[in-house]
């Protein structure tokens, strides 16, 4: 700003206002700009630095198992939010690991070691921290392993005997030869035999011998037995060779010999009609070893050979040569036809133990 010097006080006159609008004119004129090369500075008071990016700091730590033992050469995994890639390292021998020049803020550590279970940790990092974490204890890995015991064909056969075994009708009357799996296990030699003692043995057998005795002996059956306690005996004695051998004949011997099946299996679904004619068909036919079903040449030959084997045992009056084996083989398989009908609609419900539940009955 112009500033006029100061003038002594005098008379005005007309130089006097010349000089004086001179001054005003001056003084109003304004102050000429800054050069706009040149930019503005902000003030800044003495010692005023500007602001520098935060420091780094460090982050370390140890791996043990569950022993307490180090481990070496686990894989530590550093990542942080908007970083990327991630950083990692080893653990030494000692089973320490470092990370060094890490920026603060939230970090996630992942610790891997083969034949361990992964573990992960979470922290935050403070500018200039030189960050210690707490020991890291992998596990062993728990593995899933699904082990599938199968069972041998033998084997098999044998647990499915075994529940054979507890089939008894009304809970007393032993029903060890049918089976109620339609695709059981074919029985070997030795089993056949097995379950023929079984039967052959089973103290209702003994039993139900010598109600038939008491009945023969009742009406005079085989009179060259005689009377009293000898000839009761006699025929208990005759009954029981009945049962015994055609049990081992026609249910062990010769299906072991043909490769046959003994066994009556169940049908249990589709009309009355056709389980009538599939029950009244097995006693002349059979499943064979192969489990295809056969003609039932145990069945049939076996009790023409227990009627062969009776006359070896029958009184000489009871004898009646080849006829009196042929007709008893063909009642027998007509016995067997009747019991296997009995087997399909009224023995399942009258057994309590059955392996595998039959089917309801229509």
């Amino acid at each position: 700003m112009f500033v006029c010097p100061a003038k002594k006080r005098s008379v005005l006159n007309l130089g006097n206002l010349v000089w004086l609008a001179l001054c005003l004119l001056l003084s109003s004129h304004p102050a000429p700009a800054r050069s706009q090369g040149v930019p503005d500075l902000p003030a800044t008071s003495p010692g005023q630095q500007q602001p520098d990016r935060q420091p780094s700091g460090s982050i370390s730590g140890k791996v043990i198992d569950q022993s307490g033992a180090s481990i070496g050469g686990a894989t530590v995994k550093l990542t942080r939010e908007g970083e990327a890639p991630s950083r990692q390292v080893l653990t030494d021998d000692d089973g320490q690991f470092s990370f060094a020049g890490v920026p603060p803020g939230p970090f996630q550590l992942i610790f891997t070691s083969e034949g361990l279970a992964p573990a992960d940790f979470s922290g935050t990092l403070r500018p200039a921290e030189a960050y210690l974490v707490p020991q890291i204890m992998l596990t062993v890995a728990t593995q899933v392993t699904e082990v599938r015991v199968a069972l041998t064909p033998i084997e098999l056969a044998e647990v499915q005997i075994k529940e054979q075994e507890k089939q008894r009708v009304l809970g007393v009357i032993p029903n060890f030869y049918v089976s109620y799996v339609p695709n059981a296990a074919p029985l070997r030699a030795r089993q056949k035999f097995e379950l023929a003692w079984k039967s052959a043995s089973d103290p209702f057998t003994f039993l139900g011998v010598g109600a038939l005795a008491a009945v023969d002996h009742a009406t005079g059956r085989w009179s060259a037995y005689g009377p009293g306690v000898e000839g009761y005996a006699k025929r208990y004695g005759a009954t029981y060779a009945n049962v015994l051998t055609g049990t081992f004949i026609g249910g062990a011997m010769l299906p072991s010999l043909f490769k046959q099946d003994p066994r009556y299996f169940y049908k249990g679904t589709g009309s009355k009609r056709s389980r009538i004619l599939y029950a009244l068909a097995s006693s002349v036919t059979c499943k064979g070893d192969n489990g295809k079903w056969q003609a039932n040449y145990s069945a049939v030959l076996g009790n023409l050979a227990a009627g062969g084997i009776s006359n070896l045992y029958y009184p000489a009056s009871d004898r009646n040569g080849a006829a009196l084996v042929f007709s008893n083989a063909l009642i027998r398989l007509g016995e067997m036809a009747v019991a296997n009908v009995f087997q399909e609609f009224l023995v399942p419900k009258l057994t309590p133990n059955l392996p595998t539940r039959a089917p309801a009955q229509p």
